[in-house]
């Protein structure tokens, strides 16, 4: 008996990014965990760095036209079912992006607001804080700062427990966020915390703390499994649990790649669950 249903399309999923050479973050990052979930990938690139495992020696923004040019492009052609933000170079491609995706209807938009680079180089101009809050809070379905970002969005202090995580949460909530992910990575402890804080309810995602240096991109890889679940129709809790669960195992296996000198930070391993 042949059936009638229509199979559902692969989604597409767009990363409006920064580029990491190295290929363990930014959109080399996003592609690869597009890939691994089941998603076809694009991207806009925001900027282009010269980094490596060990930290960014260099970056070159482009003009704000170009990075316009680059998203209506594909807005103009293809279906965007989910937006991945990463880098955002400054105030006015902030701005240009968030105007961009209001003309374009965007959904299901996820902005993981990369200051600081897992080697701890600041990315990003002064004015780009203050454009993020005004301009992207109100139009991202979540927004997934570590404690050093969800610090500067907010202006709260360093958290201690998950109760701090969720206060920061609750700040830029009350920011204009619609829900906020404050990531736990920077904390100490045998887990891993997350806390989601959406329509006045917190909710803790904890892991099992993976003891590696391979954590080059773990902030992307993160965003983007969401942004990718989010695409494929999930609510946003259960997107945000599996996505944790993809970068824990991630994690786990990073140790089977070999790339980079060993003194800096390696990346993860996005196809753990498809190189067998």
């Amino acid at each position: 008996m042949t059936s009638s249903a229509v199979p559902r399309a692969i989604p597409n999923v767009l990363s409006i990014a920064g580029s990491d050479p190295s290929g363990g973050a930014g959109v080399q990052a996003d592609l690869k965990t597009f890939s691994a979930l089941g998603s076809y990938g694009m991207a806009a690139i925001t900027a282009l760095t010269a980094q490596n495992t060990r930290g960014v020696s260099a970056v070159y923004v482009p003009p704000v036209d170009f990075v316009v040019a680059q998203i209506d492009a594909i807005f103009n052609d293809v279906r965007v079912d989910a937006v991945k933000l990463g880098m955002l170079a400054s105030g006015a491609i902030v701005e240009a992006v968030a105007d961009r995706l209001r003309a374009h209807g965007a959904r299901n938009i996820v902005l993981d607001p990369v200051l600081v680079a897992t080697s701890g180089d600041a990315l990003g101009a002064p004015d780009v804080v203050e454009a993020m809050i005004t301009h992207l809070l109100p139009l991202a379905r979540i927004v997934t700062p570590n404690i050093p970002e969800a610090m500067r969005l907010s202006g709260g202090s360093a958290p201690q427990d998950s109760a701090g995580l969720e206060r920061l949460a609750r700040a830029i909530h009350a920011l204009g966020a619609n829900a906020v992910l404050v990531k736990g990575g920077h904390m100490e402890g045998e887990l891993a915390p997350d806390v989601l804080f959406e329509r006045a309810a917190a909710h803790l995602f904890e892991a099992p703390r993976v003891a590696t240096r391979n954590t080059h991109g773990t902030g992307c890889t993160l965003s983007s499994a969401i942004a990718a679940n989010l695409a494929h129709g999930m609510e946003l809790a259960a997107a945000v649990q599996r996505a944790k669960s993809y970068l824990t195992a991630a994690l786990i296996a990073s140790d089977k790649l070999d790339v980079g000198s060993g003194e800096g930070h390696g990346p993860v391993h996005h196809f753990h669950g498809l190189w067998g």
